[in-house]
């Protein structure tokens, strides 16, 4: 007879008698035939829930920051909330993949600056946006340089409020 318990296993002895003991075993996770499935899998889910709605959601509030960007210094401009969620994307990649990599090679003169260079290599990343995205400009690298200390004023902002909402518990 083939019955299929609540852990979707085939009942067998072993299974259908710890699942008697489930009550007993209610914050340890659920028992089969397999053994004792750690709660971990459960919260690992939903962590990674978590984390997929705090990126989600930091996307959309940095596309606001580049909106707000535009909005306050004439510099910059976006055409429209597509162009910024499109731009925040690119930024984010940019900063994810070139920076590092522009960081180990300008170490030199970031030494020398005493970590001012940082300000021009963010300049750069978003001046590098403005130039391969269409409904994203910048009018210069002076634009850039003020756009970018704003939109990262604004991402520290984002970040710190994120980071409180989706702690780690």
């Amino acid at each position: 007879m083939d019955r299929r318990t609540l852990c979707g296993c085939i009942q067998t002895r072993a299974c259908s008698t710890l699942s008697r003991l489930r009550p007993a075993f209610a914050g340890a996770g659920s028992v089969h035939a397999r053994g004792l499935r750690p709660p971990f899998f459960a919260r690992a889910r939903v962590l990674r829930y978590a984390e997929r709605m705090k990126l989600l959601v930091k996307w959309l509030l940095s596309a606001a920051a580049l909106l707000f960007v535009a909005y306050v210094y004439s510099g910059v401009q976006v055409e429209s909330f597509t162009s910024a969620l499109i731009a925040a994307l690119v930024i984010g990649l940019f900063n994810a993949v070139l920076r590092p990599i522009l960081v180990v090679l300008t170490l030199p003169v970031t030494i020398v600056t005493v970590g001012l260079f940082l300000f021009v290599i963010n300049a750069l990343m978003f001046w590098a946006a403005a130039g391969v995205l269409g409904g994203f400009h910048v009018s210069g690298f002076g634009a850039a340089l003020l756009g970018s200390l704003i939109y990262s004023v604004l991402g520290l902002l984002i970040e710190s409020a994120l980071g409180g909402l989706f702690s780690k518990k």
